[in-house]
């Protein structure tokens, strides 16, 4: 799941090299914690925050076979 988060967020931004994802794993859930970049924060967000309710979908449906809920939190 990690590499399918960096696989799409890297293309959006301006440092790729900052990408970076942490798994946090509970009882019933996996977090992903996902940091780039200050200067990118926009570009992973978008307008109204529509690039990163895309990128939960995708992460989500991904997800979905997972006996565990998947959460996405997107940090500087």
């Amino acid at each position: 799941m990690k590499e399918l988060i960096e696989t799409i967020v890297k293309p959006l931004v301006d440092f790729p090299e900052d990408v970076h994802v942490a798994e946090v794993e509970d009882d019933q859930r996996v977090t992903y914690r996902l940091s780039v970049n200050r200067a990118d924060m926009g570009k992973v967000i978008g307008k109204q925050g529509r690039v990163a309710k895309a990128i939960r979908t995708v992460v989500y449906a991904a997800g979905s076979s997972q006996q565990r809920k998947i959460f996405l939190e997107i940090s500087e």
